[in-house]
């Protein structure tokens, strides 16, 4: 065997400033080939435009993954624009794009297979082709003879590869066809190896293999193939087990580990590099990303998510906004005098920060810390006096972990601070009727600003946005920050459904003013009123942290 075996390495090794001692038994390096732009978007709901997929290839290579796959060139229209589009308005400095597509067909010729010839075409130094290594996939699904599913492997890898084009092999359900026949599955990787493949990829399509069966498979395999090729693993999250099935297959000698960011792909999803990346170099010492580059880790997953129009997910691992979030007093004042007491790596290594959650939970430690991150000195009687407060609003279905803005205002006013911008007096809402209306609330609200009494009618599609509309009338002149602020999402909850219409709700109201984005929060049995306090108080934030 004598495949190509020149190997994209990351610019620079990546930083040992966190990464711990290296386990012997485990390789040195390993690649990240991401396949967001094409598994990734097979997730329900993710439907990426042309621009999307040019964003997100460029996020990845300030990210630094080693591969970035684009997609399946001549499979739609759109991923024919992408490789056309790539080619000329992507500018890779880490990564290398790859173009992904299949085997020759069955008993077809190489010199004349469609698919074949738009890899080539797509320009990509290096392509991924798909083949079956089951025997029954390929005696049910291509309807087939194994011989010629062996052939069909040896003779695409062998034409790409006289094309001058590095081949990545990805070996579809492999693990399934381990278990049933191995002896095929082995001739399959074979037939791929010896034609010049430099990776063969072993693939869990169905997600259902478990760490341990992964690991003792990719070991035999490396073992068998020696340093001949590099392996790798592909794994979905079928069973929950995508990221310890990826961490299990480098354990038993896999050199690159393919997945998506966040966790995207079909069904429960792929194993997600967003975990995949820290474990490897911060916790088992294996060098993945270039130097300097894991910091962008969440970064880059939260514009990625926004590029895909998902909410991330807070509780995700390292980047998840509440991976290093601290709720509990006791955890907060150990936190104060070792940082790492409850906190398992340095979050500013992945890119994210720690957070001081209050609540009713908070002791003083905490109210302290989230004072002076917000820039406020608090005496003891104040740090006493927002405790007590805080309970007590808790208690009455305020919930401020929920809701920065509030809390920051909260903070405020008992340190002595009192807004300056607006006083309310009075407000009313009306809800007309008729289907032929075009705002169905109107809003008539009295101000008080600098002593001046102003009353203002605002009309919108229900009261928080009639409400909105009449304040931003009354006082939109004086203050033209205020059209930099915009709401963003309406929350609410009934708290004590047992008391059905005269229960207590909960508004939340999330905003931005294009820089920052704050929470506010309002209770009260009058679901009105309860909007209102928490449309206050997001107008006020705003006004507070929004220049003209």
């Amino acid at each position: 065997m004598s495949p190509d075996k020149r190997v994209v390495e990351a610019a620079e090794p990546t930083t040992t400033e966190h990464m711990p001692a290296r386990d012997p038994g485990l390789p040195e390096s390993v690649e990240i080939y991401d396949t967001t732009l094409r598994d990734g978007a097979q997730l329900e709901g993710i439907s990426l435009t042309v621009d999307d997929k040019l964003r997100i290839a460029d996020e990845l290579d300030e990210l630094g993954v080693h591969f970035i796959e684009g997609g399946w060139p001549g499979a739609n229209p759109k991923d024919i624009e992408f490789f056309e589009r790539a080619g000329t308005e992507l500018r890779f400095e880490r990564s290398n794009l790859v173009a992904f597509g299949s085997t020759r067909r069955p008993r077809g010729k190489v010199d004349d297979d469609p698919t074949l010839r738009n890899l080539l075409a797509a320009g990509t130094s290096a392509v991924c082709i798909v083949g079956k290594s089951s025997d029954y996939h390929v005696t049910e699904a291509l309807r087939t003879t194994l011989d010629e599913g062996e052939a069909m492997v040896a003779d695409s890898v062998a034409f790409l590869r006289a094309a001058g084009v590095r081949v990545l092999f990805d070996a579809e359900h492999f693990f399934d066809g381990w278990k049933e026949n191995p002896e095929f599955s082995l001739r399959i990787l074979e037939a791929a190896a010896e034609q010049g493949a430099e990776t063969l990829v072993l693939c869990d399509t169905n997600g259902g293999a478990l760490p341990h069966e992964v690991e003792a498979v990719v070991r035999e395999i490396t073992r068998h193939f020696k340093d001949d090729v590099k392996v790798a693993v592909h794994l979905h999250d079928d069973t929950g087990c995508g990221v310890a099935n990826a961490l299990a297959g480098v354990r038993g000698g896999a050199v690159q580990v393919q997945g998506t960011m966040n966790g995207y792909g079909e069904r429960t999803g792929n194993c997600n590099l967003t975990t995949i990346i820290p474990n490897l170099t911060l916790k088992m010492g294996v060098r993945t990303l270039p130097e300097g580059r894991m910091s962008r880790l969440t970064s880059a997953s939260n514009r990625i998510a926004e590029i895909v129009n998902f909410t991330p997910n807070p509780q995700a691992p390292y980047v998840g906004s509440s991976a290093f979030a601290h709720k509990a007093g006791l955890h907060v004042s150990a936190i104060t005098r070792r940082k790492d007491a409850y906190e398992h790596v340095d979050p500013e290594a992945v890119g994210n920060g720690t957070r001081f959650v209050v609540s009713e939970m908070a002791g003083k430690a905490t109210i302290d810390l989230k004072a002076k991150e917000i820039g406020i000195d608090l005496d003891g009687p104040a740090l006493t006096s927002i405790i007590d407060e805080l309970k007590r609003l808790e208690h009455e279905g305020y919930h401020f972990e929920a809701a920065d803005g509030s809390l920051e205002l909260l903070m405020r006013r008992a340190a002595g601070w009192t807004q300056p911008f607006f006083h309310l007096e009075s407000y009313r809402v009306i809800v007309a009727e008729g289907e032929d209306l075009r705002h169905d609330t109107e809003a008539i609200v009295k101000l008080v600003v600098d002593g001046e009494r102003i009353g203002r009618i605002g009309e919108g599609n229900g009261p928080v946005n009639a409400l909105d509309a009449a304040v931003r009338a009354a006082i939109g002149a004086k203050f033209p920050q205020l059209a930099k602020v915009h709401l963003t999402d309406f929350k609410v909850r009934v708290l004590d459904t047992a008391k059905g219409t005269g229960a207590v709700t909960r508004v939340l109201i999330d905003s931005t003013n294009g820089r920052r984005s704050w929470s506010t929060i309002g209770v009260s049995e009058n679901i009105i009123q309860a909007a209102w306090q928490a449309l206050e108080d997001s107008l006020v934030y705003g006004l507070l942290h929004t220049e003209e």
